[in-house]
């Protein structure tokens, strides 16, 4: 049975610029995209959580505290093919390597001038959905004409994922401790407690001792305030 050619375009990997709005709005520009000829054989999807593993003096373990989820990265490899032995989709046009090798770098690589930073890429194949930035790109040329031009090239790309400050003030809560805290001192508060309260760990009292200057971090004065700034 033929198959629908706008079907075999849906399962093909497309990358397009998007820009993102100082609201926060995302618009993708379908203007400077470009579909792979091949899809990726394999595609490596990491995420990872960070955590704070300081430990207090003389203590022998520790119990990893949260601290931020980190970046999304994504990476594949591409064949870009310019022998002709890989069949065309209807009203496609056959390119050479060199010419969508350039097609692809507008993507990924360019720099935007009026952002002053190279583009926002996002990534689209099947029920995969990925907006981030490209973190790194290898081009291997592997087969050349006669003359030296390349019939044939694997390019290496990797990707780390974006947020705009929107959505980084959405997933963010209020009362993280990646914020600085101004906090009242009550009788009986001690700074150990206080560190508990703010950053799930009282290990780091000396920390915001040193910080606030404390001569003496065992007699708190009721109605003084300490500063409490985000874990590094």
């Amino acid at each position: 049975m033929p198959t629908d050619p706008s079907s075999a375009e849906k399962s093909r990997m497309t990358l397009v610029r998007y820009t993102v709005s100082d609201s926060g709005t995302t618009t993708v520009d379908d203007s400077v995209s470009f579909t792979v000829m091949l899809n990726p054989a394999d595609v490596k999807h990491t995420r990872g959580i960070v955590y704070d593993k300081k430990k207090a003096q003389g203590q022998p373990a520790v119990d990893p505290k949260f601290s931020a989820t980190d970046a999304e990265t994504l990476a594949f490899a591409l064949v870009i093919d310019g022998t002709g032995v890989v069949p065309l989709l209807a009203g496609e046009t056959r390119r050479d390597v060199k010419t969508q090798l350039d097609a692809l770098n507008k993507v990924v690589y360019q720099y935007d001038g009026q952002q002053h930073e190279p583009g926002r890429v996002r990534l689209l194949w099947g029920t995969l959905i990925f907006f981030g930035r490209m973190q790194s790109m290898s081009t291997h040329y592997t087969l050349f004409k006669p003359g030296g031009a390349p019939l044939r090239a694997k390019v290496d790309l990797s990707f780390v994922g974006a947020m705009s400050k929107r959505e980084t003030e959405l997933v963010s809560n209020l009362s993280s401790p990646d914020l600085t805290h101004v906090i009242e001192v009550r009788a009986g508060d001690t700074l150990p407690l206080l560190c508990n309260r703010i950053y799930g760990d009282p290990a780091y009292y000396l920390d915001v001792a040193r910080h606030n200057r404390l001569t003496d971090f065992r007699n708190l004065v009721p109605g003084g305030k300490l500063h409490f700034p985000p874990l590094g």
